[in-house]
């Protein structure tokens, strides 16, 4: 007889972002779009590997130096280094009196479940271990938490009547939350909702957490992706170091430099004094070594001879320009089309105002079915769409079945 036959494990529901691509892909109707997935695509919706990780790849497989030794457990020194000067600036105090432990992780994903494991082991919680997540956030927030034992509460963030942000309730919930309570912040580029607060809202943020002796969970998936400038889109997370706030980063380098599949991300701890730090870094090397005992070398070394090679920087700077403007690109045309030609019903302004690959469009979830079942659009039932996948030979079809199913004629 055996010993398990696993029976009382309950199916699991399948990703709905993952669901809606696999529906996509089986799907002949010439005129389709998939607005569903968070990657990047070129004005013939084809992934683009950017020219300057071609030009690192080759130096790379020519480097005679090059093995497949593992990395130290906290990752490749020279891109933990690298990464936490993109994100917290040259000048950054935390940086220049050693109070920053930078750690390679398997993406974004990787660092946000490292940092939720560490705080989840070692933060001095108030109460019961709970994160405050913006409502809505990344569907898998709320899965990295709970697995370490922390509870997500949602805070007010995203506006319907406004489809913007909801700055009064986000403000009052910073307020009315329990003293050093842990509050998740998208950098730039909200996803899902492409909803950015401005930067004199982010003093008010910053100061409402001081005030009450917050911790800030940085989450920065988009840096120079969101506006195509590296500085701006850090600026608010160099705000915060700058103020002096409790944080840590979850920084990834799969959608700025387009290596979705190779992992590359990193966590920054900022420590009150170098001698915190170095015990901050020996508990993460701790958890590292039992969960993955040391992360993947590829990617790390492409992104590390991208960051310190002054000539590779700037070419990669001029490539992440290349994905932002094609973004803008198509929400300018996209707003254009709405509220010139079309003359769309309601308000379109935040088609412009939105920032980044998502955009909450607005539509409600009848709506968004609608648009995948009658017009082959794929998008999530809550009408984000990731802007990568419009183009302009596809736009107009989008805009004008957008129109239909305003105007309740689809």
């Amino acid at each position: 007889m055996a010993a398990e036959t696993w029976n009382q494990v309950p199916l699991a529901p399948p990703d709905s972002i993952f669901k809606l691509t696999a529906a996509f892909k089986a799907d002949t109707y010439p005129q389709k779009i998939n607005l569903g997935v968070g990657a990047y695509r070129d004005n013939d919706s084809k992934p683009w590997i950017l020219p300057v990780v071609k030009k690192a790849t080759e130096i790379l497989l020519h480097d005679p130096a090059l093995d497949h030794e593992y990395l130290p457990i906290t990752g490749l020194p020279d891109f933990t280094s690298a990464a936490a000067k993109l994100i917290l600036g040259p000048d950054s105090n935390a940086l220049k009196t050693n109070r920053v432990t930078s750690v390679q992780t398997i993406s974004g994903t990787g660092a946000n479940h490292l940092g939720a494991l560490f705080l989840s082991r070692f933060y001095g919680w108030n109460g019961e271990k709970r994160i405050y997540l913006s409502d809505p956030t990344w569907a898998n927030h709320h899965a990295i938490f709970k697995n370490v034992g922390i509870d997500p509460v949602s805070y007010p963030y995203y506006d319907p009547k406004t489809v913007g942000l909801d700055f009064n309730g986000f403000i009052s919930a910073l307020q009315s939350a329990p003293t050093r309570s842990v509050f998740l912040l998208h950098a730039c580029a909200h996803n899902p909702t492409g909803v950015d607060p401005t930067t004199e809202q982010w003093d008010k943020i910053a100061e409402a957490i001081l005030e009450k002796g917050h911790y800030a969970f940085f989450d920065c998936a988009y840096q120079g992706f969101a506006s195509g400038d590296l500085d701006r889109d850090a600026s608010a997370v160099r705000y915060f170091e700058q103020k002096g706030v409790p944080m840590l980063i979850c920084q990834s380098f799969a959608k700025n430099a387009g290596l979705y599949g190779e992992r590359v991300g990193a966590l920054h701890v900022i420590a009150p004094a170098k001698e915190t730090s170095d015990r901050v870094k020996s508990q993460l090397s701790v958890l590292q070594r039992s969960e993955i005992s040391n992360p993947p070398s590829h990617g790390a070394r492409l992104v590390s001879l991208i960051l310190n090679d002054a000539g590779l920087f700037e070419e990669w700077k001029r490539d992440i320009a290349t994905m932002a403007h094609r973004i803008i690109a198509m929400r300018k045309e996209l707003f254009t089309i709405l509220t010139e030609e079309l003359k769309t019903p309601g308000n379109w302004d935040h088609i412009v105002n939105q920032i980044g690959m998502f955009s909450y469009t607005g539509l409600n979830t009848d709506q968004s079915k609608a648009l995948v079942e009658k017009a082959h659009i794929y998008l999530t039932n809550n009408g984000r769409i990731s802007m990568a996948g419009l183009n302009t030979h596809n736009l107009r079809y989008f805009a004008e079945s957008l129109d239909k199913v305003v105007r309740g004629e689809l």
